[in-house]
C-alpha cells in the first residue's frame, strides 16, 4: 500500500500553521531586508561566517526567533535556545559548561535567549564573561527597549538590531504562502482581506493563527469585514502601560498637541485608551501640557484641563473619557506659547547663579524699631499712591542687574500681556529720567 505524501496540511502530529510555514532560509524571512540583505548587517555577518553577539529588538511576530535559528545554521553554530522566563542561573551554568566542551571540540554555540529583558541584573551579569571570551555567541530577543531593560555592560558587548513590525506587503506575502500551501484562497472579500491584515497589527505569527482558523471554517461563503470580525477575535492593540509603548504614545500625543494637529492627537489618545491606559494619567499629562506649551497664550487652557480631569473623576469610564477628548481638541487648537515655561527656567538658573542675595531694603517690612533703624522699608513708595499706580522702583537685589525672564509670544492672549509689559517698561524708563 502506497504511503500518502505528507503536506503542510496533512501531518500526523498537528503543528501550528505559523510553525509549518517557518522560513527555512534567511532569504525567506519577510519584512526585515534592512538587516538581512547582502549589504545589511546580518547579511554581511553571514557572508563572512562571523557572527557578533546581537540583541534583536522588535515587536511580537516579526521573526526574531526564526532569524536566530537560521543564523546558527548560517554560520555553523550549535543552536541553544532558552527562555528568560523559564531559566535561571543554574540552567545557564550548565549551558556554559556544555558550550565549553563543544568549543574544545571545535564547535561554537549560539545561545538564543528569548525575552532576554526578563532576566534581572544579576542574571545578565552571569552572561558577561562567557560572551566576552567567546564561549557563546549571544543572540537575545526582546520586545522592550534594551536601553531601559538591559544593563550597560551587556549592551556594550552586543550589537542592537531593530526589527520592523511587518508592513502590509510582508503580511500579504505571508497570506500568499499560506494559500499556496493550502492550494486554495482564503474565504474573504477584498475588504475583509485588508481588515485581516489590520487585525494582525504587524504580527506575522498572529496573522497565520487567524488564517488557520479561517481555513478550518466549514462554511464556503466569503466573509466580509463585519463577518470576519465576528468570526475572528480582534487582537487588542499592542500596548503595555508599564513599558516603552506607554512613553512612546504619550510622547506622540504631547507632540501632536504641540504641533496643533487635532486629528493626530485624537488618534494617539484613542490608542492609549484602547490599550488600557489610565485616563487619570492622560489627564495629568494634559494638565502639564496646558501649562508648559500653551501657558498664558490661552489662560483658559489650564482651567479647562482641570475641569476635564474633574469631570472624569466624577463620571468615570467611558462617559468621562469624552471630557478628556474635548480637552485634547481644545489644547490642540489653542495658541501655543512656552514663554512661561522658559521664564521660570531662566529665573531658576538666575537664583542658583546669584545665591542668597538680600532683597533691597526699601521693599522689606519693618515691624520692629531695630529694623527701622537698619533702614528696612526706608524710601519705599506705595504704588497705589502714585498717579499711574506705578512707582517704577527697583525690586531686584541691589547687587544684581535687572534681568528679563519672561518674553511673551505674539500669539493669543500673550499678545495682550506683551502690550502690558511694554507699557510698564516704557513707564519705568520715563520715571527714571
Amino acid at each position: 500500500m502506497k504511503k500518502a505524501t505528507a503536506s503542510l496540511f496533512t501531518e500526523t502530529v498537528a503543528r501550528p500553521l505559523a510553525d509549518r510555514l517557518r522560513p527555512q532560509t534567511l532569504g525567506e524571512v519577510v519584512g526585515q531586508d534592512h538587516l538581512l540583505a547582502p549589504d545589511a548587517p546580518i547579511g554581511r555577518m553571514v557572508a563572512a561566517k562571523r557572527l557578533a553577539s546581537l540583541i534583536l529588538w522588535g515587536p511580537p511576530g516579526c521573526g526574531k526567533t526564526t532569524i536566530a535559528r537560521l543564523l546558527a545554521a548560517g554560520v555553523n553554530l550549535y543552536f541553544e535556545p532558552v527562555s528568560a522566563t523559564a531559566s535561571g542561573v543554574g540552567d545557564l551554568r550548565k549551558i556554559f559548561e556544555a558550550a565549553q566542551g563543544r568549543r574544545a571540540a571545535g564547535q561554537g554555540t549560539l545561545l538564543f535567549i528569548d525575552e532576554v529583558h526578563r532576566f534581572n541584573r544579576a542574571q545578565q551579569d552571569v552572561l558577561l564573561p562567557y560572551v566576552e571570551d567567546g564561549t557563546v555567541t549571544l543572540v537575545g530577543a526582546t520586545t522592550e527597549n534594551p536601553s531601559f531593560e538591559l544593563n550597560g555592560a551587556l549592551l556594550s558587548r552586543c550589537q542592537v538590531l531593530v526589527l520592523n513590525r511587518l508592513d502590509d506587503t510582508a503580511l500579504e506575502l505571508l497570506l500568499d504562502r499560506a494559500e499556496q500551501a493550502a492550494k486554495r484562497k482564503l474565504p474573504l472579500t477584498d475588504d475583509a482581506r485588508t481588515a485581516l491584515k489590520a487585525m494582525a497589527d504587524g504580527d506575522g505569527r498572529y496573522l497565520l493563527t487567524m488564517v488557520e482558523e479561517l481555513f478550518a471554517r466549514p462554511a464556503p461563503d466569503k466573509l466580509d469585514p463585519q463577518k470576519l470580525a465576528d468570526f475572528v477575535q480582534r487582537r487588542r492593540p499592542l500596548y503595555d502601560k508599564a513599558q516603552e509603548s506607554h512613553y512612546n504614545l504619550i510622547s506622540a500625543l504631547h507632540k501632536s498637541l504641540r504641533g496643533s494637529d487635532c486629528d493626530a492627537a485624537l488618534y494617539w489618545l484613542a490608542r492609549m485608551l484602547t490599550g488600557g491606559e489610565d485616563p487619570r494619567y492622560i489627564a495629568r499629562r494634559l494638565t502639564r501640557f496646558a501649562s508648559e506649551d500653551i501657558g498664558l497664550a490661552d489662560p483658559q487652557a489650564l482651567p479647562m484641563a482641570l475641569a476635564a480631569w474633574e469631570a472624569y473623576e466624577r463620571l468615570g469610564s467611558p462617559e468621562g473619557e469624552l471630557a478628556i477628548a474635548e480637552l485634547v481638541i481644545y489644547l490642540a487648537t489653542a495658541p501655543k506659547s512656552n514663554a512661561a515655561y522658559v521664564a521660570i527656567g531662566a529665573a531658576m538658573r538666575a537664583a542658583e547663579q546669584h545665591g542668597s542675595l538680600m532683597p533691597p531694603k526699601h521693599i522689606l517690612n519693618a515691624p520692629t524699631k531695630l529694623m527701622k533703624d537698619l533702614g528696612y522699608s526706608a524710601g519705599y513708595e506705595y504704588d497705589h499712591s502714585t498717579e499711574e499706580a506705578f512707582s517704577g522702583q527697583n525690586y531686584f537685589p541691589d547687587d544684581m542687574k535687572r534681568e528679563e525672564f519672561y518674553c511673551p509670544a505674539e500669539r493669543g492672549f500673550e499678545r495682550e500681556i506683551k502690550k502690558r509689559l511694554d507699557y510698564w517698561g516704557e513707564l519705568r524708563k520715563r520715571l527714571k529720567t
